[in-house]
């Protein structure tokens, strides 16, 4: 799956125009390397993002086309 639906369909970022910008800008690293909107994310991946002064660190648990509300959360785990 490409990591821009990936952060959109997991909930980690709302709209994938916005994880589109943020991997253009570099603030999204898969497995410790910058990461392109179109990389490809499979599961034990490590995707970190960077939100102004914070980061945010998770693992992929699952990958998965389209997902509810309550059951994006396990698509992956913070770090």
């Amino acid at each position: 799956m490409r990591l821009d639906k990936f952060l959109k369909v997991s909930r980690l970022i709302k709209r994938r125009t916005i994880a589109n910008e943020a991997c253009d800008a570099g603030r999204v690293t898969v497995n410790g390397k910058p990461a392109k909107a179109s990389a490809s994310v499979k599961v034990g991946d490590i995707i970190e993002i960077g939100f102004g002064t914070k980061a945010v660190k998770v693992e992929v648990m699952d990958v998965q086309e389209t997902t509810k509300k309550e059951e994006a959360k396990e698509l992956f785990r913070y770090l």
